[in-house]
């Protein structure tokens, strides 16, 4: 590889990206290098210096992210600013804590907080550049190989894919390693020697020190033959992510659809599901978790969630949970569900917003519940005019003097209410646990939606309904807050 052809490399890969066409004078996304300064993003460096030069008016930025893992770190710090300056390329150093979690291994970890720090830097239509080559691509199909993965596993590392509202491009991913040393040694770059590449008690290092050496002493060319399987894989995912695509809207019921629950986001629908090939049903549900932009689960605890779904009980509680996510069922409709979206709410700070809002402290307390965000304010009620009211919308009357109110998160079933919905209401005095289940709010969230009471009665709950006894009349100032259209 020359230099030419590395900088060939760059503009084939970066260029078609920028559909406007580069133009002086024009503002463009900007190039952002994953930089840790070893030998692979060296040699990038040194490519991005070149296009740099080329095309001045696109901006270049190199990252580096110091883990605190090496007692070294702090010397490449040093080195990648220096090297840097001699590339004429601006830099961030980003300092991150890895924290080794249950579970998770050290080199994933690393990783996550890298792609946090680059995101700070990432604005959209942006293109995130790692140096990535043949040999990566490699130890990536066999690592996924080794952990039993389908034909997205197998894919391993694209040249080019879309990562959130930016590009994600690996320029080198053609070229083997040997040809980037050589590269680096014609050049005399210089680099860091991450001494923790020599551990291989690290799954990718014990590929790379022991297993790939030995595979292409046998087979030369694995490296180049691995990286077509992979990219077939790749083709066949692509045509089974299309047909997922087409097929799985029929089975999402989404937050604007009449039948939703006011407080969940996209659900799935269960009705018919059992029908469907087990192939279908694992294809389909992982469409949803990836449509929902949640971690997937393994194939063991995918078909666990499966499982539960279709053969639990109607009354059952389902709650499967992974990482940081469970899956839960209501009504014939599974929810994803993050684990920091069922912890309780903070009473007192709602209360406190509450009671300033009534005297007058603040204009208003608002909050949210799951997908259902509220504000409660103070309003005044309309007039009736010959015999009609100008306003269509109930609010809750003020309390008398001296009546202490409380914001509660759950509440004996027994409790008698008389609702006024946004638009209906009821006849009867019915229990808040028939409520519940009258309004279609799931158990998860029935110790989540905030109940206001004057004293020790129960008058509204946020989102839902006022009691009927405590309407504010015409011509009187209440607490405007939301309620269900039932």
């Amino acid at each position: 590889m020359t230099a030419e052809q590395l900088l060939l490399l760059l503009e084939q890969a970066v260029l078609p990206l920028y559909p406007q066409g580069i133009s002086q004078g024009q503002q463009q996304p900007k190039l952002v290098l994953a930089y840790s300064g070893g030998v692979d993003s060296e040699v990038l460096a040194f490519g991005l210096s070149r296009f740099s030069h080329q095309y001045p008016h696109i901006a270049c930025l190199l990252i580096h992210v110091h883990h605190g893992l090496s007692d070294n770190a702090n010397i490449w710090v040093q080195h990648c600013i220096a090297r840097a300056s001699h590339y004429q390329l601006p830099i961030q150093i980003e300092r991150v804590n890895v924290e080794k979690g249950a579970r998770q291994s050290l080199e994933a970890k690393a990783r996550e907080a890298r792609y946090q720090a680059f995101d700070r830097y990432l604005n959209p239509g942006d293109i995130l550049l790692t140096a990535h080559h043949q040999d990566d691509q490699l130890e990536t199909l066999l690592l996924a190989l080794k952990r039993g993965q389908g034909p997205k596993g197998l894919a391993a590392m694209g040249a080019l894919q879309t990562y959130k509202q930016a590009w994600l491009v690996r320029p080198l991913l053609d070229i083997s390693r040997e040809q980037i040393e050589q590269f680096a040694a014609q050049k005399q770059l210089v680099h860091i020697e991450d001494e923790s590449n020599q551990d291989d008690s690290f799954d990718r290092n014990f590929l790379r020190l022991d297993i790939i050496p030995r595979l292409k002493q046998r087979w030369p060319g694995i490296a180049t033959t691995a990286a077509r399987s992979a990219a077939l894989c790749a083709e066949q995912q692509q045509v089974i992510d299309n047909e997922v695509s087409h097929r799985l809207p029929q089975w999402l019921i989404q937050p604007t659809d009449p039948k939703a629950l006011v407080t969940e986001s996209t659900g799935f629908v269960l009705a018919g599901f059992a029908q469907l090939t087990p192939a279908w049903q694992a294809l389909l549900f992982r469409g949803y978790l990836s449509y929902c932009d949640v971690s997937l689960p393994s194939q063991s605890q995918l078909q666990q969630i499966l499982s539960q779904l279709l053969e639990a009980k109607d009354d059952a509680n389902v709650a499967i949970q992974w990482g940081d996510f469970q899956i839960k069922r209501f009504a014939g409709i599974a929810y994803v569900l993050s684990n920091s979206a069922l912890e309780p709410l903070p009473v007192n700070a709602l209360q406190h917003d509450i009671r300033a809002v009534l005297l007058g402290e603040q204009n208003q307390a608002s909050g949210r519940v799951g997908q259902l965000a509220f504000v409660v304010q103070k309003q005044m009620q309309a007039q009736i005019q010959q015999g009609v009211s100008t306003s269509s919308f109930p609010l809750l009357a003020l309390p008398i003097e001296h009546v202490q109110v409380t914001v509660k998160f759950g509440a004996a079933g027994s409790i008698k209410c008389l609702p006024q919905f946004a638009s209906t209401q009821r006849s009867k005095p019915r229990e808040l646990k028939k409520l519940w289940q009258e309004c279609h709010i799931p158990p998860w969230r029935r110790q989540q939606i905030p109940l206001i009471f004057y004293g020790d009665v129960l008058v509204a709950a946020i989102g839902l309904w006022i009691d009927q006894r405590y309407l504010a009349a015409p011509g009187q100032a209440g607490l405007s807050l939301p309620l269900l259209n039932s």
